[in-house]
């Protein structure tokens, strides 16, 4: 199944910073899944990551049809409805009507953003690693407005908040999911 999703995503992406981006979130999907223990799920840890993998497939060459050529690149790869609802759920409000409904949909919508504000602290530190990247350190640059200014700190709040835990948790839980492949996603 992953290696169906990542061959669809550079098909469909060729800049490797969007490639990259898929990876992380694929990560911190998967780390998320296994928090749930969806390990033996149908809807299991490789669903989850390969939703978080595909969840920008079409940004790269629609980027004013985001979320809605996606729903056409997944039903010609041969992905059903709930995994393109999944997938779409993270533009809620934005570029898509699909609202995030299930946990694996609320957890993609909360982390999209966030992982963007991770990467871009991890990559200024000394390391450019998220091995030594703490808590308190993506907080501060998430109450930094200037700092990765394209990160909609609103939308992450508003995850946080569906999914009913503290926006801490959260970084800190994404961060261990970018851990666990750090190699693959170059950090």
């Amino acid at each position: 199944m992953r290696e169906k999703a990542l061959a669809l995503l550079k098909q469909w992406n060729e800049n490797d910073a969007l490639v990259k981006h898929g990876l992380q979130v694929e990560a911190i999907m998967r780390h998320y899944a296994q928090e749930a223990g969806q390990e033996n799920a149908p809807e299991g840890v490789d669903y989850w990551g390969c939703v978080g993998l595909l969840h920008d497939v079409d940004y790269e060459k629609y980027p004013e049809e985001h979320c809605k050529k996606a729903v056409e690149i997944l039903q010609e790869a041969g992905y059903d409805q709930a995994f393109i609802h999944a997938v779409v759920s993270h533009g809620y409000g934005l570029c898509s009507d699909a609202e995030p409904q299930l946990y694996m949909e609320k957890v993609l919508y909360t982390i999209d953003e966030l992982s963007g504000l991770i990467n871009a602290t991890a990559i200024m530190r000394p390391s450019r690693s998220v091995m030594d990247l703490e808590v308190k350190s993506v907080k501060k640059k998430f109450k930094d407005k200037k700092f990765a200014a394209g990160v909609d700190r609103q939308i992450i709040l508003d995850g946080c908040q569906r999914l009913g835990a503290e926006l801490d948790q959260v970084i800190e839980q994404c961060i261990l999911g970018m851990r666990a492949n750090h190699q693959e996603i170059g950090l």
